[in-house]
């Protein structure tokens, strides 16, 4: 697939031509920037262009009326709290009828089919938006802080390139805008761009996108969940183990790209993805894994429901619904509730183990060490788990998948060496320290012009050689 690629590289070059080269003033920056970042969207989904463009509108209108609607020390009042319930409303009303238009009306019919009543509603073939969760994240969170005072509202143009701007617009990271505004307006020095770092997530990134997740996509994982039932136990179980790393390599490669040009373009976005697979408990995972979305999700959705200041059941149930409200976000299917509900039920419960345990006051039982070897075994393989019903396409190839693990036998010839090497090394490149990649990127920032050039292009040349013939497409693009 070109476009991930070529038509990245396109858009980025000309926007880092605008940014460094013409020295534009900081109006006329936005309005290319946004000019740039729309036509980019238009490339992925032109249908759309609309949807995008009336979202920014709305939601810009939405924040001035908010605050103006704040008492004068910008504390919250009952008639900015209904305007942004309405912005909520509106926005989710946009992105149910897009997302789950479908699975409700399915869900509906089978709902009345299981008391008897055999009813097929009419149902409409409507496209998903690209991207349209991200931005739709994006503008939730605008209106929301500036109703809790939190922000300021900002110019109609700064919230379109806010909005839409290309390298995180179809699939991440969530940026908010009390972090991508100041980062807008500061316009920094080409001489003082962390160069070393980005190009360093640029060219990891597509390894990990082109070499590693496509490697294992058609290697492994497409053949073992295409038909679980027709390959053996050892296989089925790699395959679950390289889809572990498939989504990894596939989603933190397009967050570290994008991370990388966005910051060749002056602008600093958080950090997505911290080795989330050396994780030792679940609610670790989710500090280090899908970061910007983990941290929405907590401020967004856990602490309205309540968070952990009432009663220790309400504390469970807040962490399960915020699950399950978050595996749905991913898509509209049963099997994302799914893996929502297998993420929330273990939170819970490893937050009662916890409790329970700190209130026992008892010495540890084992060596620290086979403790923590002990958690990460438990909590890597829990996520594993997860991650079955997460790329099944049913609930029904899920449970095939986990029936061939326990009882299918027979020779495995897709767990290769070559297999076996990938999956291995991405699991403990996850225990690289962070101060030796530091180190790499001084070194290469130190070099000059000509050399970074040259590494730059070896990059590149052995990336190109040692990916498969033709790229799948980022998988967070369908969400």
């Amino acid at each position: 697939m070109l476009f991930p690629t070529v038509a990245f590289a396109v858009f980025f070059t000309i926007a880092y031509t605008v940014s460094w080269l013409l020295r534009p003033t900081y109006r006329f920056w936005l309005w290319v920037m946004t000019a740039l970042s729309f036509v980019f969207y238009g490339w992925t989904d032109a249908r759309f262009v609309w949807l995008l463009a009336g979202s920014i509108v709305v939601n810009w209108g939405f924040g001035e009326l908010v605050r103006r609607a704040l008492a004068e020390d910008r504390s919250p009042t009952a008639a900015s709290h209904n305007l942004v319930r309405a912005a909520v409303v509106v926005n989710l009303a946009f992105l149910g009828f897009f997302k789950y238009y479908g699975f409700f009306v399915d869900t509906f019919a089978d709902a009345l089919g299981a008391l008897g009543l055999d009813v097929t509603p009419p149902l409409l073939q409507i496209a998903l938006p690209v991207g349209i969760s991200f931005f739709t994240f994006h503008a939730l969170s605008y209106v929301i802080d500036i109703g809790r005072g939190q922000l300021e509202p900002m110019r109609l143009d700064e919230v379109a390139l806010y909005m839409s701007f290309f390298p995180h617009l179809v699939a991440g990271p969530i940026v908010r805008a009390s972090e991508f505004a100041p980062e807008m307006r500061r316009r920094a020095d080409p001489r003082s761009i962390p160069v070393g770092e980005a190009f360093r997530l640029i060219a990891f990134g597509l390894f990990k996108k082109v070499v590693v997740s496509s490697y294992l996509a058609s290697e492994l994982v497409d053949p073992v969940f295409g038909a679980p039932g027709a390959h053996s136990s050892l296989e089925v179980l790699a395959g679950v183990y390289g889809y572990a790393i498939q989504i990894y390599a596939d989603f933190s490669g397009y967050t570290d790209i994008a991370i990388g040009c966005a910051l060749l373009l002056g602008i600093r976005f958080p950090q997505n993805f911290d080795a989330p697979y050396r994780a030792r408990t679940l609610q670790e995972f989710w500090r280090r894994w899908h970061m910007t979305l983990s941290r929405w999700l907590r401020d967004y959705l856990y602490i309205p429901l309540g968070g952990s200041r009432g009663t220790v059941r309400a504390t469970y149930r807040n962490l399960f619904l915020t699950m399950v409200i978050g595996g749905l976000w991913h898509g509209a299917a049963i099997t994302f509730v799914v893996w929502g509900a297998l993420h929330g039920g273990y939170l819970a419960a490893e937050r009662w183990v916890r409790e329970r345990w700190a209130a026992q006051d008892r010495p540890p039982a084992f060596p620290p060490e086979a403790t923590a070897l002990f958690q990460w075994f438990v909590t890597f393989h829990v996520v594993c788990l997860g991650w079955v019903f997460f790329r099944a396409d049913s609930v029904r190839t899920a449970l095939d998948v986990l029936h061939s693990i326990a009882t299918a036998s027979g020779p495995a010839p897709l767990v290769t060496t070559g297999v076996l090497l990938v999956i291995g090394l991405a699991l403990l490149s996850q225990i690289v320290p962070p101060t030796a990649v530091r180190r790499w990127e001084e070194r290469f920032a130190s070099l000059g012009l000509v050399p970074q050039a040259l590494a730059v292009a070896g990059a590149l040349t052995a990336i190109d050689v040692l990916g498969p013939e033709g790229v799948a497409p980022f998988i967070y693009f369908q969400f």
